[in-house]
Parts: C-alpha cells; sequence; structure tokens
C-alpha cells in the first residue's frame, strides 16, 4: 500500500469510488454523479488552496482517497479544516482508512492546523468507529438535515483537535 498527493490523472478512479456512494449511498449528499472533468477541478481547488487530497495505492490500483476542505470561508476559520475520506467498497475492513486519515492528519498538523470536523451521514458504524480509533470526539448531530432515497438523514459532527497529538501521537 502506498499513500501518495494525489495527481489530476487519478480524477477517474477517485470519480468511481465517489459515484458509488453517490448512486447507492446516503453517506453523501450529492445525488447526481459526477464526470472524470468535476473530480479534476475539485482536486485541483484543493491543491490550489494548499491543503492535502491524498490517494491510496494498492498494486497500482487507486483504492481510496482523503482530502481536507476550509470548513468555512471567514478568516476566523482558517486553522480548522473539513476531512474527508472515501473507499472502494472492496478496500472496506483491511486497514487503508486508517492508513489514509492517519496520513491526511498528519499533514495537516504540520501545516499548522488547529482542529479537524469529520461530518458524517448517520448511521455510519464504520466511519464512526474509525474517528474515534482516532481519537476524535462527537460534538454535535443535526436531525434530518439531508434528505436522500425518500428519507430524511441525520448528520453527526466528530472534532480532533490537533494541539492534542502533540501529547498523544497517531498510531
Amino acid at each position: 500500500m502506498m499513500i501518495r498527493d494525489a495527481a489530476r490523472d487519478d480524477a477517474a478512479a477517485i470519480v468511481a469510488i465517489y459515484n458509488y456512494f453517490i448512486v447507492n449511498t446516503p453517506i453523501t449528499f450529492e445525488e447526481q454523479a459526477l464526470t472524470e472533468g468535476d473530480m479534476t477541478q475539485r482536486i485541483a481547488d484543493v491543491q490550489d488552496g494548499h491543503l492535502p487530497w491524498i490517494v491510496a495505492e494498492f498494486d497500482g490500483v487507486v483504492v481510496g482517497y482523503a482530502y481536507a476542505t476550509k470548513w468555512r470561508v471567514r478568516n476566523a476559520y482558517r486553522y480548522s479544516v473539513e476531512s474527508t475520506v472515501y473507499l472502494a467498497p472492496s478496500s472496506v475492513g483491511h486497514g487503508t482508512g486508517r492508513l489514509l486519515y492517519t496520513a491526511l492528519i498528519k499533514r495537516l498538523s504540520g501545516q499548522g492546523y488547529h482542529v479537524v470536523i469529520g461530518g458524517i451521514a448517520l448511521p455510519n458504524a464504520a466511519s464512526v468507529a474509525l474517528h474515534e480509533a482516532l481519537g476524535f470526539q462527537k460534538v454535535a448531530e443535526f436531525k434530518d438535515v439531508g434528505f436522500k432515497f425518500g428519507r430524511w438523514v441525520d448528520v453527526g459532527y466528530w472534532q480532533l483537535m490537533l494541539s492534542e497529538l502533540q501529547t498523544r501521537p497517531l498510531e
């Protein structure tokens, strides 16, 4: 397994992973599949904003990705980011998510960010377990804020204080 910066050439593999979740799950609130061009632009936007977008590659195939975006646009939020991690369904349960997330968190900590926030459409036991295993704590839950596949979906928010990593490093 190799963790590396995403390249714009990875857009096809990344969009294939993401579109699975758009079409088949309420995990993302997007409802229309994206194009490779859409994803190429998203990767460029994140990286042009000096934030990390990384991929996990196994035997030359991208099997997952993680990135961070600004939490909000107001300048006072400049030390807070929101994280995102997606894995190809065949890669779930093999430790890939933990490797990706750990690499992302270390990168963000090294860039001087103070807090990482993860939003999770609920229920999603696997994502909750991943966040909590990495030290995230649940700080909020919003009821019925999304509507997809004919039902209301809750969203929970978990946060990790990066300053705590100085006394409790990630494993």
